[in-house]
């Protein structure tokens, strides 16, 4: 079915690169105006063209989400371009590594929550009063599987998206006492294979080095469908979140993870 999103306003965090965007590809494709926004000023700009060029209607806009001045900015143009605001998708966040959390440096415990955690509440806190104005309409928050088990090395990641799961559910349930009709849920991916396997730091004891880490060996492993997951694959999640096909979800998790929290699988030789 196409045109899930037609006629629709997308706000997409960390949209630049991996989920981020493929799920800014998607819902061009499906007839949304997309705004990607990101870091990358290199990559932002290019996806940004590539769309428009194909006939999809989006524009970049550079952004670090733990600026709140730089989000008071971007809803401030949304708003003067299109004037409404129907999807929100906080997707940008980051991943460090450490062998333990007593390897860990309070300088990055503080960078991921900022990114992961105020990152996530910026954009609900300035996103919220143009999506009311709009009518109602649907936030999706990129939470992960680690948000829903224990990660050794990834303590200080899960943290932040249990965080991000948690916060979710309680905007749930304050727009729906509200009655604003606008629903709220998480996605938690498990092994997918994007670029930020290659850019995970490995915390202090790494030396600033990245972690060598093959997203298909370890999903091989650990997964029991036993294959990494695909970008699109979580974009087309986020997809039914962001349609109308959801309109009786709100305050849920989305899972796409392989079956990977769901247990494990003895695989016949």
């Amino acid at each position: 079915m196409a045109g899930q999103v037609e006629g629709k306003v997308a706000l997409v965090t960390g949209g630049a690169s991996g989920i981020g965007e493929a799920i800014v590809e998607l819902f061009a494709r499906e007839g949304a105006t997309v705004i990607a926004t990101d870091i990358d000023e290199l990559r932002g700009p290019e996806l940004a063209k590539r769309i428009t060029k194909a006939g999809g209607q989006a524009i970049f806009l550079e952004q670090d989400v733990t600026s709140e001045e730089r989000w008071i900015k971007i809803v401030a143009e949304i708003a003067k371009r299109y004037g409404r605001l129907d999807i929100l998708v906080s997707n940008a966040g980051i991943g460090i590594a450490v062998p333990s959390i007593v390897d860990m440096t309070l300088g990055d415990w503080r960078k991921q929550n900022a990114i992961n955690l105020d990152g996530v509440f910026l954009s609900v806190k300035h996103c919220l009063p143009l999506m009311r104005k709009t009518g109602g309409g649907s936030i999706v928050m990129m939470s992960s599987l680690a948000g829903l088990r224990g990660a050794p090395g990834l303590s200080a990641y899960s943290a932040t998206k249990g965080g991000v799961r948690l916060f979710a559910k309680s905007i749930a349930m304050e727009c729906a006492a509200a009655g604003d009709g606008i629903r709220v849920n998480s996605v938690h991916p498990g092994i997918i294979d994007t670029p930020i396997w290659g850019k995970i730091p490995t915390g202090a004891t790494g030396a600033g080095q990245n972690a060598p880490i093959d997203p298909e060996e370890r999903a091989r492993v650990a997964t029991p469908l036993g294959r990494a997951g695909q970008a699109a694959e979580i974009a087309s999640g986020v997809l039914y979140l962001a349609s109308d096909a959801s309109r009786y979800v709100t305050g849920s998790e989305l899972v796409i993870d392989g079956g990977m929290n769901a247990g494990g699988v003895q695989r016949r030789a």
